[in-house]
């Protein structure tokens, strides 16, 4: 995929603020930090709409909808909720519909399921006039917030508003790109456009990515980067408090593991919801120690398994004690989230006569083909299945490559 004349026409439209000053300290600071210190200059004069959820939050873990709502120079006058809502009180599959914020006031608009004409109309009726963006992602292609963030710009597009992202770090480094790239007739809300599983980028990374070589029509876009973050900094180097950007996801070890181990979600076995330890806690009825041995003996890269046994409070055996394994990531650095995923499908398949995938194959829509689950049920193994994606994820690289903020 060679670099589009969209692809310059993105790097044209995309604004950002100056780099800090010579001699300035290299402590991060995130989009909506340098947003303040210009004195919200990329807002100036504008009626405001701001998408976010709990984890748009300062350093003193404020969240930035009340600072802004308290700050004279900005014309806040809506904010949209997506998927677990503005507040973050419905789970997975939920959303918080349409209220009035109690601590502002405010209107709060549904964001989650609505896309194209029908979210440009909420964005119209809001009577915004720009759409600023700023929610924590967890770097899987398979984390709706980063559709949200597309849905969100394509509807800004069509109703004429302008887009302001304010970025945050990819908790999980950017050093890389992982794992197999969508296949469009896969496309779903947990993956609309052909990137890969582990995208390796920042949300406006990934907005200038949208805007350059898959939205029809590029909107006004405005990126406030962050300062002071290195594409291989994990989050606790980022000084920031961690907010959970969804229920099931608690703190950084969890976003650490699910772009590889969420793809138990297309399986039979436990994800680990219902847990203190979702996605790294896997399992079910009838599986025991043989699987932690199978896996330990793929010899992969910066990750042990355990033998464990647990019972989940809801979801998948709710109540039930299952068997299965904890995964313990022994060196980050090393560690391969999506392999270790693949490495996990392949060896519980093996060691359980009752492993399946959902009826739905919705392994296909996390993975973003047929492939993976064809090939497991065929009998391949782990290097064989990853061996599978390499040439689209090169052509992916390339891509990405272009629209990367940060060294």
């Amino acid at each position: 995929m060679p670099l589009s004349r969209r692809t310059l026409l993105a790097s044209a439209t995309t604004t950002a603020l100056p780099a800090p000053a010579p001699g300035h300290r290299a402590r991060l600071h995130t989009g909506f930090e340098r947003l303040v210190a210009d004195g919200y200059s990329v807002l100036d004069g504008r009626r405001v709409g701001v998408v976010t959820n709990p984890t748009g939050i300062t350093r003193d873990a404020e969240h930035i909808v009340d600072v802004v709502h308290r700050d004279p120079r900005v014309r806040l006058t809506a904010v949209f909720g997506p998927e677990h809502g503005f507040r973050g009180t419905a789970q997975a599959g939920g959303s918080e519909g349409r209220y009035d914020d109690p601590a502002t006031g405010l209107p709060v608009y549904d964001t989650y399921l609505k896309s194209g004409r029908p979210l440009a109309d909420v964005f119209t009726a809001s009577g915004v006039d720009t759409v600023v963006f700023d929610i924590q992602d967890v770097g899987a292609r398979f984390y709706t917030y980063i559709w949200t963030l597309y849905d969100c710009m394509e509807a800004a597009q069509l109703a004429g508003k302008r887009f302001v992202v304010l970025d945050r770090p990819n908790p999980v480094t950017g050093r890389e790109a992982l794992g197999p790239v969508l296949h469009k007739e896969f496309a779903t809300f947990v993956g609309r456009q052909p990137i890969a599983q582990a995208h390796g980028m920042t949300v406006a990374e990934l907005a200038r990515l949208f805007n350059g070589e898959f939205l029809a029509t590029p909107v006004p876009l405005e990126t406030v980067r962050m300062s002071g973050w290195k594409r291989s900094g994990f989050y606790d180097t980022s000084g920031l408090p961690w907010v959970p950007p969804s229920p099931n996801m608690p703190t950084p070890d969890t976003a650490l593991v699910y772009s590889g181990t969420c793809l138990f979600e297309g399986t039979n076995l436990s994800e680990g919801r219902g847990t203190t330890r979702p996605f790294e806690l896997l399992g079910a009825e009838g599986l025991d120690g043989r699987w932690a041995a199978a896996a330990n003996e793929e010899g992969l890269p910066g990750v042990r398994f355990r033998e464990a046994y647990f019972a989940p409070t809801f979801s998948k055996f709710q109540g039930r004690t299952v068997g299965g394994v904890q995964v313990h990531v022994t060196d980050r650095a090393a560690y391969d989230p999506v392999r270790t995923g693949i490495a996990l499908l392949v060896t519980a398949r093996k060691a359980w006569s009752g492993f399946a995938w959902r009826p739905d194959d919705w392994i296909d829509k996390l993975t973003g083909s047929a492939r993976v689950r064809t090939m497991i049920d065929a009998g391949a193994g782990t290097d064989e299945v990853t061996g599978a994606w390499q040439e689209e994820l090169t052509a992916f690289r390339r891509v990405r490559k272009g629209y990367l903020l940060y060294t």
